[in-house]
């Protein structure tokens, strides 16, 4: 007969929510038992080592394991099983997503989380238009050449420019353009166009490590480029009109690259920023400690599950210390596209409201 949690997870998906403690339990059947990682301990490695350890759920029957984990009700979490060393996404769970490195994770959301509708195509929307080129930035750049995608926001009048470090990440996995379309109809942020800009994979690491090439292919290639083909304020004429945004490494590069110019990049969205790399604080750490501050305005988020919140904690204090205009946000998720996905809207509002 089979076991009433597996009869559950059929009838109500794996794992198991219990909304009125706020826990989720996990199961597993097969002969050894598995270790569960995941968001919750910031995907430790599976033989147990890191500042964080591997949960073993316990053995209900013979060959089935469960493990129950309190979690913040407006979680969204991805997670796998390891079992031989090897990863493994829950087969109780169809719901799967890429995680951006050639695996799977399984994924839920607690009772009080749920995905972006406005990341949504709406039909009663105007929509902006998405065009693809390909950039000539010289020893700027590893490659030489880039592709660059640019939105343009379905009015008339002049635009701020975003430009958006990772871009085709923000594209595909984020539906950043859709997300703007929906802001803009709902009249809760004023038109903005974007430069999604795309990252030189295997380099990624070196331009985003607070690199001037990078701020100098943003302001000297990028910029310009999106000037002669969007209808764009001008950055010349208004110092500080446009900002720049990324996620991780790209978080960190944005807030270095305003910092360096923040003649042309005077606002700045930094989603889970990797201030801090191998325990070692970026530059920009001590830039902003020993340089007067600059005219920058910066929302922040990061995950209360991942390992760089502590140095999204620190960076914060000292850009409030240091007089800067910041927000700040913790959301219940790791490190992760869907979760800046869910809460790049609040940035994006923080920025370019109405009322700013």
């Amino acid at each position: 007969m089979e076991h009433e949690l597996i009869s559950r997870a059929r009838q109500a998906g794996a794992p198991l929510i219990d909304a009125a403690r706020s826990e989720a339990t996990f199961i597993w059947r097969g002969r050894t038992q598995p270790q569960l990682i995941g968001d919750f301990n910031d995907w430790c490695a599976a033989d147990g080592a890191g500042p964080r350890d591997p949960l073993w759920p316990g053995e209900v029957e013979h060959g089935l394991w469960a493990y129950t984990l309190a979690l913040p009700r407006d979680a969204y979490v991805e997670y796998s099983f390891v079992v031989n060393g090897k990863p493994l996404p829950d087969p109780l769970n169809p719901n799967t997503v890429p995680n951006g490195m050639g695996d799977t994770n399984s994924f839920f959301y607690m009772p009080d989380a749920a995905p972006l509708a406005l990341a949504h195509r709406q039909r009663a929307t105007l929509h902006g238009s998405v065009t693809r080129y390909a950039v000539e930035a010289g020893d700027l750049i590893v490659g030489t050449r880039r592709s660059l995608y640019l939105y343009q926001p379905p009015v008339a009048e002049p635009c701020p420019l975003l430009v958006v470090l990772d871009g085709p990440d923000y594209l595909r996995r984020v539906h950043l353009p859709n997300i703007v379309d929906n802001l803009i109809a709902q009249g809760r942020i004023r038109p903005v166009a974007l430069a999604l800009v795309d990252n030189s994979a295997a380099a990624r690491f070196v331009e985003y490590a607070c690199s001037d090439s990078t701020v100098g292919f943003l302001t000297d290639i990028v910029a310009p480029f999106a000037r002669d083909r969007l209808n764009l304020l001008d950055a010349r004429r208004m110092p500080g009109a446009y900002g720049v945004m990324g996620a991780s490494m790209g978080g960190a590069m944005a807030l270095y690259a305003a910092y360096r110019t923040p003649d042309v990049f005077g606002s700045v969205l930094s989603q889970s920023g990797a201030f801090s790399v191998l325990n070692r604080d970026l530059v920009i750490f001590e830039l902003l400690r020993q340089c007067n501050p600059k005219p920058l305005r910066v929302w922040m988020d990061a995950g209360r599950f991942e390992g760089l919140l502590e140095c999204n904690r620190r960076m914060h204090d000292l850009l409030a210390s240091r007089g800067y205009d910041v927000t700040y946000r913790e959301y219940s998720g790791g490190h992760n596209y869907p979760s800046w996905r869910d809460d790049v809207w609040r940035g994006l509002e923080a920025l370019y409201g109405l009322n700013r």
